[in-house]
């Protein structure tokens, strides 16, 4: 499969019609519906069902849109660290979960951004299974990660930093004026904790070692969305402080007694050649 056919693919997807699509790549309506079936030929699967007016991706559509997309972007960042070699500049990726280390990590980047400006930095916002897994694929450089998380297969440093775990509480909530939260004040409070792979068992060994005992109600991702159910009133959040700014909003952070911690990593793929732009900051993140 070439990347030129690729493109084409992931352009029809996005505009739903061939005859937008082909106007979008300066190719005749033709032309592309027959680069299009090759690829499908030569996949040997259906990419498309195409109805009166638009076109729907099949399973297998959608399949290779998802990897298309991955690849593009992965040839895209290589390509640009490739050319610009000579110099320190290009792409650097940093994929991470909600935490104020970002905030630790930003006067690394400024003092990268003002050394090298050529450079350009993505973020991706994700908890560590989703960060873990584009490290993995090759689409991030680095990953900010909270523990607990499986770290064997990476490379990493740990972060002169530690989270705090608490509850995030409406502040008409019964629980509201309190210092700070045991197990027990949480056996009747409808709940979403956090849906990371690792982090129910560390919160159900704080809680006393059964999460069954408690009225779990769901699970988030990323805590902004979180938060809005606890402002109407529709539960709590075990979390990490200083996500959300909860000043002037009907919102209140209170920590776990005994304390729960979690450390903080910047973790990266081993034996991986990184590139001038990477091990630029890695050289920085090590003198901090």
């Amino acid at each position: 499969m070439e990347l030129r056919v690729l493109t084409y693919f992931l352009t029809v997807a996005r505009e739903k019609t061939i005859s937008k699509a082909a106007e979008s790549l300066n190719l005749s309506q033709p032309t592309l519906s027959k680069q299009l079936k090759e690829l499908e030929e030569e996949l040997g699967v259906t990419l498309f069902i195409r109805g009166n007016r638009f076109i729907t991706l099949t399973e297998d559509g959608l399949y290779l849109m998802k990897r298309g997309q991955e690849i593009l972007s992965l040839v895209e960042s290589t390509t640009t660290n490739l050319n610009k070699s000579e110099i320190i500049s290009g792409q650097l990726t940093i994929g991470g979960g909600e935490t104020q280390a970002f905030e630790f990590l930003g006067g690394i980047l400024h003092e990268l951004r003002d050394n090298y400006p050529e450079i350009n930095i993505h973020l991706y916002s994700g908890n560590a299974d989703d960060v873990l897994e584009k490290i993995d694929k090759g689409l991030i450089d680095f990953g900010l990660v909270i523990d607990p998380v499986e770290k064997q297969k990476y490379e990493y440093i740990r972060l002169p930093l530690v989270d705090h775990w608490g509850i995030l509480v409406n502040t008409s909530h019964r629980l509201a004026n309190k210092k700070t939260i045991q197990p027990k004040d949480l056996q009747q409070t409808p709940l979403l904790i956090s849906n990371q792979s690792l982090v129910d068992n560390q919160l159900s060994e704080w809680l006393g070692g059964n999460l069954e005992h408690f009225n779990v109600i769901g699970t988030y991702n990323l805590l902004y969305n979180a938060s809005l159910l606890v402002k109407e009133g529709v539960a709590s959040v075990l979390c990490i402080d200083n996500i959300v700014n909860t000043a002037n909003t009907n919102l209140t952070f209170i920590p776990f007694s005994p304390p729960l911690t979690a450390n903080i990593n910047i973790v990266w793929k081993k034996n991986l050649t990184l590139s001038s732009v990477a091990k630029e900051f890695l050289r920085l993140l090590k003198s901090v």
